[in-house]
């Protein structure tokens, strides 16, 4: 049994469309052969709810780069502890308060003299428009729990980050923001879930699909690690030797990926 962790902007996602239609037939494939796919993401909850009903996935997910795993109630038949009802969720924190990690920030980008932007401080417009989002999905984006996206404005980023690290605080660099994190990452969650998945069945593989810095670690502990083509995968390919590489970036090539190692092409439909 497979099961499928993956990042979902520039991965699943496109990166400036945010449409997964080239990734469709993978979609189908992973359904109709009983393949669980997880997102792995530093979106919110509430932006996670959205794409899981746009692309028709019910599986667990992990949200805000590792804050806290999402379980929808019932789905492993047994007891999960340490985990929190929440609606219909069981959920396991590994994150931090947010205003804790908005206050590190502000204290950290004092401290460095190297000033940032995160989005506590943005507009829903400005999100917006340097995400490429539409306003209501943008929204969405700003109901963090776990994790704050920011942007350096200034020279000093090692004195920044630096200073982050000082306070305990952890960072990570997407495909279009830096992070900060409390003692949490995508890599953590995805242990947590893994072992979930080979207590219910132990022979369990798990395919990891990322393209950022971020999601390293996680690629890491799978045991199929793979990379979406960027114009930065040399670089980070150094960092997961084990990674296979797709020849198309973004959710072409989390398709191709998907149906080489789970089954032969589908024919394209809608999810």
């Amino acid at each position: 049994m497979y099961v499928i962790f993956t990042d979902l902007d520039g991965t699943l996602l496109d990166r400036y469309s945010y449409s997964f239609q080239a990734a469709v037939p993978g979609l189908q494939a992973a359904r109709e052969n009983g393949v669980p796919v997880v997102f792995c993401t530093s979106k919110t909850r509430a932006e996670v709810e959205v794409w899981r009903s746009r692309t028709g996935i019910d599986a667990p997910f992990i949200v805000e780069n590792g804050g806290a795993v999402y379980i929808p109630c019932g789905y492993f038949p047994f007891p999960l502890p340490g985990c929190g009802g929440r609606g219909r969720y069981e959920v396991m924190e590994f994150g931090t308060a947010y205003q804790e990690l908005v206050s590190t920030l502000e204290t950290a980008s004092k401290e460095s003299g190297c000033r940032t932007l995160g989005f506590h401080a943005m507009s829903t417009a400005e999100i917006a428009l340097r995400t490429h989002m539409r306003i209501a999905d943008a929204e969405l984006a700003r109901m963090r729990e776990y994790d704050e996206p920011f942007q350096i404005l200034d020279s000093g980023t090692h004195r920044l980050l630096e200073a982050i690290a000082a306070h305990g605080k952890r960072w990570n660099r997407g495909g279009r923001f830096y992070h900060i994190t409390g003692n949490n990452d995508k890599a953590t969650a995805v242990r947590y879930l893994m072992a979930l998945f080979r207590q219910a069945n132990a022979g369990v593989v798990a395919i990891g699909i990322g393209d950022a810095w971020s999601d390293v670690a996680f690629l890491n502990v799978v045991d199929i690690p793979v990379l979406i083509r960027t114009e930065t995968v040399q670089a980070i390919w150094r960092e997961v030797p084990r990674g296979l590489i797709s020849d198309s970036p973004g959710p072409a090539g989390w398709n191709e990926t998907v149906l080489k190692i789970i089954g032969a092409a589908h024919p394209v439909a809608a999810v």
